[in-house]
């Protein structure tokens, strides 16, 4: 058994840097999805986009698009955070 704890050393920065980017990138989703899509739908219907109100678009397929594109980024920057503290395969 060892005693190491886990928090210290590379998997407490590895941990770290992984929270910060959730907790990042789970905001920018909050304020895409509830911001535009809700809160500032007013704001945003004075524009128009394929015909529709710019907030309407963000309620029904905004938020799905930034939803997916976030995926895409977390998978990239997890990949390169593996690879800073050797954890990739």
């Amino acid at each position: 058994m060892s005693d190491e704890n886990p928090n210290t050393g590379s998997a407490g920065a590895y941990w770290k840097e992984n929270i910060r980017l959730l907790i990042t990138l789970m905001v920018i989703w909050f304020v895409v999805s509830f911001g535009a899509g809700i809160l500032f739908r007013d704001f945003l219907d004075q524009f128009m986009i394929g015909g529709f109100p710019l907030g309407f678009w963000f309620a029904q397929q905004g938020s799905i698009y930034v939803f997916i594109a976030l995926i895409f980024y977390y998978t990239a920057k997890m990949k390169a955070i593996e690879r800073k503290y050797d954890l990739d395969d």
